[in-house]
This record gives C-alpha cells, structure tokens and sequence, in this order.
C-alpha cells in the first residue's frame, strides 16, 4: 500500500453512522502497530461548482487512466479519513505522477502547509 493507490474501502458517513464502499485514494503508507491509512473520498457526483480541494479524474483521459474508475469522479480533498487498513476492500489503480503533484499542492494550500 503506497500513496497514490486507489482503493475500494469502507468510508465512513460524515452526517450518519455507518461506512460505505467507496473509492478512496491513499494519502499515507500504513502507519502504526494497528495499521490505518489516511485517505481521500472519491465521488462519482462531480459537483457543479468544484471547491479548491476538488480534482476531477476522467478515466477517459491518459493522466487518470491507470485510476481504473469507470466513470468521471470527483477527489474531495477536504473529505479525509484515518482508516483501518483491513477497511481497504480491493486495490483499483494509481494515481500518475502528474496527479500526484497537484493532489500534494491542494493539500498543502487546504492545510495551509
């Protein structure tokens, strides 16, 4: 598990309890005894106004085609979760390094690094 991998993981709810199976993209290798991993929500409801922290990734486009996804989704950066790794379902796919760059530059802006 490396950063850059998309995974199909339980994610949680932000407004119910509850997970759902969801793409996330890892932000962090494994960290600690018990491992868990920080990840980002993928949506496939690209919201009509992007917020700064949003990424589109279109598999029909050579830099988000190896992401596996079936349809055009949204990276919601400011949507993080420290999960457990046994949450990860099933790898999908990667991010390419072009992707990578702009991912770490919204978080640097989003956590104001």
């Amino acid at each position: 598990m490396h950063p850059g991998e998309i995974y199909l993981a339980k994610f949680p709810f932000g407004d119910v309890p509850g997970m759902k199976l969801r793409p996330v993209l890892l932000l962090t290798p494994p960290v600690g005894p018990v491992p868990e991993v920080l990840v980002a929500y993928i949506s496939s409801v690209v919201p009509g106004q992007l917020l700064p922290s949003d990424l589109v990734l279109d598999p029909t486009s050579p830099e988000s085609r190896t992401t596996n996804l079936k349809t055009r989704s949204a990276l919601r950066l400011h949507k993080l979760a420290t999960i457990h790794c046994a949450s990860l379902a099933r790898y999908l796919g990667n991010i390419g390094a072009g992707m990578q760059s702009m991912v770490t530059a919204r978080l640097r802006d989003l956590l104001q690094l």
